[in-house]
């Protein structure tokens, strides 16, 4: 097991190590978004301990959701103009996953495109990340998916970036809208899920899955009521943390592979568009893991789940043509086809896809 990032998960987490945020460097760029960062009180903090160590930084705050290349591209470009020496990225997975990929393209002699893609040195300037979310676990995992516009789709890059610290504090989500709240608890749920459910679980990454899922599932009434009970948007951050730590182990599973058609044709928010396949996914898996998800989660039958999935986030209507085309741009990617413990062909895999419209 491999996961180098060291974790503070705590109240004021970034105010109280903020000796460690400044012991990476003397120069910060930090990647996010235009509001959320700054709203939830992640960026002021950030920036409250940079003045009190005497760091400079820049603001790079254009990251958008699914941030493309091109954005990581202008973000490394601003941080070298600029002479910073190390990364901090604040919010959801879109700025930790941009800040890695810039904290990479830094390293390399030229800032182009075409390297994050490339396999070769997955050197990176130091890395702070501070989530502002419970869903992606971005903060603990070595990936980053972005946008890639030529090709209308999603894509990890090819190289594995682990921040050094993560700075993780359930306060930044009390004022996060409750449907987004729902979005991204969902993420971290299908993260548990998938990672559960993979031919390389092992030991280890289950007692991320099945410790998160147990913390998840505890508060899932809460998602319903939109409760800012301090002690679960702690336990829902942490959840999102554990779902980070297994992936980042055995890596995501169908359920994700499907969705990226969903997010980048019909801008279906990434947890909602993961969550539409995980019912199929439940279904499809070998009894003895599906009873171990549902026992775990509390709900007696995939129908159950799935019927508190559409009680959440709601009835949506995906056209066929898009299923397809999830199920066939899925099926070339054997690669992540080969993390199902069960035997995946064709009609196997358009079964998982259609589940939704066939059970609501």
């Amino acid at each position: 097991m491999y996961m180098p990032v060291v974790v503070y998960s705590e109240d004021d987490a970034v105010l109280n190590h903020g000796k460690e945020l400044a012991a990476l460097g003397s120069r910060a760029l930090i990647l996010t978004g235009r509001f959320s960062a700054k709203n939830c009180g992640a960026l002021d903090d950030t920036i409250k301990v940079l003045d009190g160590y005497g760091i400079t930084y820049h603001i790079f705050n254009r990251v958008e959701e699914n941030p493309s290349t091109h954005t990581v591209v202008q973000a490394a470009e601003e941080g070298r103009n600029e002479k910073a020496d190390f990364v901090i990225g604040i919010g959801g997975g879109s700025p930790l996953d941009a800040a890695k990929a810039a904290a990479f393209l830094m390293c390399c002699g030229e800032i182009k495109e075409e390297l994050l893609y490339q396999c070769g040195n997955d050197r990176h300037l130091p890395l702070a990340l501070i989530p502002t979310t419970c869903g992606t676990g971005s903060e603990v995992t070595a990936v980053s998916v972005l946008t890639v516009p030529e090709l209308k789709t999603k894509k990890s890059i090819s190289h594995r970036i682990f921040g050094d610290i993560a700075l993780v504090d359930g306060k930044y989500l009390k004022r996060m809208p409750v449907q987004i709240l729902r979005n991204t608890a969902l993420d971290a749920l299908t993260h548990m899920i998938e990672s559960r459910i993979n031919t390389g679980a092992d030991d280890f990454s289950r007692m991320y899955s099945d410790s998160g899922m147990r913390i998840w599932s505890r508060n899932m009434k809460y998602l319903e009521s939109g409760t800012t009970e301090k002690k679960v948007l702690a336990e829902l951050m942490n959840a999102s943390t554990m779902g980070g730590m297994a992936i980042a182990q055995d890596g995501t599973g169908i359920p994700h592979g499907l969705s990226y058609s969903l997010t980048y044709k019909l801008q279906i928010p990434h947890g909602k568009a993961v969550g539409y396949f995980t019912a199929g996914y439940l279904a499809a898996a070998d009894e003895s893991d599906r009873r171990t998800v549902l026992d775990i989660l509390g709900f007696s039958s995939v129908e159950q789940f799935q019927e508190y999935y559409l009680r959440m986030y709601g009835k949506t209507d995906v056209p066929h043509e898009i299923l397809e085309q999830a199920v066939d741009e899925l099926w070339k990617n054997k690669k992540k086809l080969s993390t199902a413990p069960f035997d995946v062909d064709k009609e196997k895999l358009e079964e998982i896809a259609f589940y939704t419209i066939m059970h609501s």
